[in-house]
């Protein structure tokens, strides 16, 4: 048996692995996938519209009947300035005037919206088993709406008293973050990247600090990492950068190859692309102007005006403009297909587990 069921028992899945929701980054054949294998399947929703994310659920209701999560950002929108907008394209300039482009010229932010009474309506209509946020949690109200629908409710925390926190507005299992993880932080009490704990000093603590099950999250790409934050206390794992290895990951040929050549002092926090701390591979906009620019506008305003260098970027074959989302660990990276994927890192862990406990995790 795995030595912690929580999870597994409030989520009714039978492996105690979530995949990671990465905007951009997978769809429903993904979570399909996952689900399929035991495991937990994610749609992330935040960069979707709402008959995007209607559709997307309704090939995940129709090709499993395992529970599946649906993943919505919970930041609070603020205004950009003129002025900001102003010194985020002067900051960019010479980079526009190198690839011929018009810095005046830029479309409107990427949509990221927080989650709002449209989505929860949503929500309340697909009644997803499982749903998740990130930068905390929606006003109260929303919050009570999606607990109605009989969903299980999970949010991340980077810091302990964000799971206290978290704790005390009614979620029912934590996503510990640690600060290996790939994407965006979501931290929502705090600030202060540099104060962020790795997931070996985060995950015991949160782990005593609250009641619920608590998932581990952030450098765990095989059953090594799985089986040492069970050893910790942890009741699943969250695992992102892994999964964007598989066919059925929807990033760019670029992205997959800068991946496969990912080693571990590669990847640094940086606000470049949307304006929040995010963790992602090294490139030439993350040199020359990050890592963490002061000038970069609020979430998400940042990542309008790198669109277009990146579309020029990249049609020449480069990710200098890329966000290249990517967590410390993707040198341990596997070419599997999600379900195999899944799989064989249950298999690997409930081995390791074995090592521990004297004999082979059964399930």
């Amino acid at each position: 048996m795995w030595p912690n069921r929580r999870l597994l028992d409030l989520l009714e899945i039978d492996l105690p692995i979530i995949q990671a929701p990465m905007a951009g980054a997978g769809g429903s054949a993904l979570a399909v996938a996952v689900s399929e294998a035991g495991g937990l399947g994610s749609l992330p929703c935040a960069m979707l519209s709402e008959d995007q994310m209607r559709a997307e659920a309704g090939i995940i209701r129709q090709q499993t009947a395992n529970p599946f999560n649906m993943n919505f950002f919970c930041h609070t929108p603020v205004a950009v300035t003129a002025a900001q907008q102003a010194d985020w394209t002067a900051r960019l300039a010479p980079f526009y005037a190198e690839a011929g482009l018009d810095s005046r010229a830029v479309a409107p932010a990427p949509l990221r919206r927080p989650f709002d009474a449209e989505m929860c309506a949503l929500v309340e209509d697909i009644k997803p088993e499982v749903v998740s946020f990130h930068f905390g949690l929606p006003e109260p109200a929303l919050l009570d709406r999606v607990r109605a629908t009989g969903a299980r409710i999970l949010s991340s925390a980077t810091t302990v008293a964000e799971a206290r926190w978290l704790a005390t507005h009614g979620v029912d299992a934590i996503i510990a973050q640690g600060y290996e993880a790939g994407g965006h932080r979501g931290m929502f009490l705090t600030q202060d990247i540099t104060a962020q704990p790795g997931v070996m000093a985060l995950v015991p603590q949160i782990v005593d600090a609250v009641d619920v099950p608590v998932i581990a999250a952030g450098g765990i790409a095989d059953g090594r990492g799985i089986a040492a934050v069970f050893a910790l206390g942890a009741a699943g794992v969250q695992i992102g950068t892994a999964y964007l290895f598989t066919p059925e990951a929807t990033i760019s040929d670029i992205h997959r190859a800068a991946l496969h050549h990912a080693t571990d002092d590669q990847t640094v926090l940086t606000n470049v692309f949307s304006g929040k701390p995010a963790r992602g591979l090294i490139n030439r906009v993350i040199r020359d102007v990050g890592p963490i620019a002061a000038e970069a506008p609020p979430f998400p305003a940042a990542g309008a005006a790198l669109a277009p260098l990146k579309a020029v970027a990249e049609k020449a074959g480069s990710g200098d403009f890329s966000s290249l989302w990517s967590g410390q660990a993707a040198a341990l990276g596997r070419d599997l297909e999600a379900g195999d994927l899944t799989r064989a890192l249950a298999s690997d862990a409930s081995q390791r587990l074995g090592l521990l406990t004297g004999g082979p995790a059964k399930d």
